[in-house]
């Protein structure tokens, strides 16, 4: 499988005058799972944002397998391959999950028959299968996220970025949030990138980490270096959290 990159470099964000993001450059592999975090207000969904055409980066250039991004529409960039999911679920409540998923793999392009193949297919290995003719409106909270994953799958992204995913779940839905999310990147071929204030969820799901504060980047690398690095640990984790993940 060949190696592709979702990259940003040198990006900057402004709202009303104020710096959201400060010359922030990150890098998304295809095969990977990139964790990014940091405190409220450092940047995270706004860099998911920009990344995505959601808001104009003021600086900076943003690139999909070598092609330049910057300046497209949301649903352009998602027809290059870039998927993402919200902070708030945003599913079609009045619809089937079945029908829920399809809707990607229309928009996409695929046909009503190949877009139910898709959906099928997508919910049997995710686990999802027994909720095809469920209406999303009556699902648990946790299947709402789970169905929203499908969904974006279902759009066949080379890059899925997730805010904050496992925002709500209890533990067993957590745990079965990461065995979903780490059996991706291989079985897909697809980079996948994960904003969430879970940290135990996060060192286990993840490769490596990129955390921001006040709209720069504080750290980088794998996922032991940077949780020990001290700016990361003076501006977010703490050192109690250091602690129990060595515990």
């Amino acid at each position: 499988m060949t190696t592709a990159s979702l990259t940003a470099a040198d990006l900057s964000v402004e709202f009303s005058g104020l710096r959201a993001l400060d010359r922030v450059s990150i890098t998304l592999n295809t095969g990977e799972i990139l964790g990014l975090i940091g405190p409220n207000g450092s940047g995270k969904t706004t860099l998911v944002n920009a990344l995505t055409g959601h808001v104009r980066a003021l600086e900076g250039t943003i690139t999909c397998a070598g092609e330049t991004i910057t300046h497209l529409k949301p649903f352009q960039i998602a027809r290059k391959g870039v998927a993402r999911s919200f902070q708030i679920v945003r599913l079609f409540r009045n619809l089937t999950v079945l029908e829920n998923v399809e809707t990607a793999a229309i928009v996409r392009g695929a046909s009503r028959p190949a877009a139910r193949r898709r959906g099928l297919a997508l919910l049997e290995d995710l686990g999802l299968a027994a909720l095809a003719e469920e209406p999303a409106g009556a699902l648990s909270y946790g299947d709402e996220r789970r169905v929203e994953i499908a969904r974006a799958l279902a759009a066949e992204p080379r890059f899925l970025l997730l805010d904050e995913p496992a925002a709500g779940m209890n533990e067993a839905e957590g745990h079965a949030l990461v065995a979903m999310l780490s059996a991706l990147p291989a079985a897909r071929n697809l980079g996948l990138l994960v904003i969430d204030h879970h940290m135990p969820l996060i060192m286990r799901l993840c490769q490596r980490l990129h955390v921001l504060a006040s709209g720069r980047t504080i750290g980088e690398g794998d996922v032991e270096t940077v949780r020990r690095l001290p700016a990361v640990i003076e501006a977010y984790l703490g050192v109690s959290a250091v602690e129990a993940a060595d515990a």
